[in-house]
């Protein structure tokens, strides 16, 4: 972008996001900072980044028609796509067309949306080291890719996030229910799964990536831990030998050079010693970046928002710092939210409360920012400070 225009005015810069959770409402925040016009798009109303843009629409986003109508009304410049769940052959439809742009490009949304379009790109096209894998589209074949690669491996749909639908299965025995629990997490509509071979790794970290008008730039590597397939703590940096971090960046820029645009791409990667094996990417900011609020002169969010607008970025590491999520611990809606003074009163520490209108027991309902003199500190804040917020019934 040359100009920004003023928002709600005839020559506003508009950004249209398809998915409005907790990311999405960050990255909306710094954009109407820069005087962008936001319209937050979802399946339901009242999601987290409808609660700051200029306007929202809820409506079934993998209904093509419905999606074309949208924006066709809104006429945005970017789309920001945030969820799998989007009609994606719509999508690069819209950008053929000329009717805006898609972050970082539609032929992305289209790869990285579903697991099996990535992981070929990354091992077949691209020769990137990765765990052994195999797709199955019934549970017949899900039990012979899993024999071929050898017990124990991870189910997961093709079309899933924040590891819904995903199992570790040891054995034959598990097969069908890891392929029911698939079939009913997937997004799409389609059943098709993926089967991976466990990787021998030391840790996991996300090396967020930023395509920017200047080239590429990486934030310091991000360690996390997960369960279920979900994060639940994330810290920055993640030590690693040089070796392995040029080894990653390369990676990184391989994957993202392939998919093009510009934007924050989190790349997904396992580590033991010096070898890096490819995981996944998410063609936006990542939930593990959540941390870079903190722990970054400019936050992932903000990175996001200045790379797709074409101006500059810093990835500048200020302090170590960590993340801890907040469960919602229960099924209810319009919880509320106690022991936020406690919360708070951890040195360092921030809260984001994400806003979402109906929490599950394991739904992420918001997170616990910390900095600290290292890591293990920023962790032990972190921790302490999630831990503190109590999610009420209302």
């Amino acid at each position: 972008m040359t100009r920004i225009g003023t928002p709600l005015s005839a020559g506003a810069t508009r950004v249209l996001f398809l998915g409005a959770g907790e990311l999405g409402k960050e990255v909306a925040i710094e954009l109407q900072r820069l005087g962008v016009e936001v319209v937050a798009c979802d399946r339901y109303a009242s999601a987290p980044a409808m609660q700051v843009a200029h306007r929202a629409h809820a409506f079934d986003m993998t209904d093509a028609d419905a999606l074309r109508s949208v924006v066709e009304r809104e006429r945005p410049h970017l789309i920001v796509p945030e969820i799998e769940a989007i009609a994606t052959d719509e999508l690069a439809a819209i950008e053929r067309d000329g009717l805006a742009q898609v972050v970082p490009t539609a032929r992305a949304t289209q790869l990285t949306m579903n697991r099996e379009g990535i992981r070929r790109l990354a091992a077949e096209e691209l020769g990137l080291m990765t765990s052994a894998f195999g797709f199955a589209s019934d549970g017949e074949a899900l039990a012979q890719e899993a024999a071929r690669i050898s017990y124990p491996v991870f189910v997961k749909p093709v079309m899933s996030s924040s590891g819904k639908g995903q199992s570790f299965v040891h054995d034959a025995s598990e097969i069908a229910s890891a392929w029911d629990h698939a079939l009913a997490a997937g997004r799409g509509g389609e059943a098709r799964v993926i089967v991976e071979g466990a990787v021998d790794f030391d840790f996991e970290i996300t090396l967020l990536t930023v395509r920017h008008a200047q080239g590429t730039a990486f934030c310091a590597p991000i360690g996390h831990r997960q369960e279920a397939g979900d994060y639940v703590e994330s810290w920055q940096p993640q030590e690693m030998t040089e070796a392995a971090l040029a080894e990653a960046r390369r990676i990184a820029s391989a994957v993202t050079d392939a998919l093009g645009g510009w934007g924050v791409f989190g790349v997904e990667l396992f580590v033991k010693g010096d070898d890096v094996w490819f995981s996944e990417v998410s063609p936006r900011p990542h939930d593990t970046g959540l941390v870079t609020l903190s722990s970054q002169e400019q936050s992932e969010f903000a990175l996001h928002a200045r790379a797709i607008l074409g101006l500059p970025v810093d990835v500048t590491l200020l302090r170590p710092a960590a993340s801890a999520v907040i469960y919602g611990g229960m099924a209810a809606e319009g919880v509320a939210y106690g022991g936020i003074d406690a919360a708070l009163s951890i040195p360092g520490s921030q809260l984001r409360l994400f806003g979402k209108p109906i929490a599950y027991e394991k739904r992420r309902m918001g997170v616990a920012v910390a900095h600290g003199r290292d890591v293990n500190e920023a962790r032990e804040r972190a921790r302490a400070s999630a831990g503190a917020v109590k999610v009420r019934a209302p």
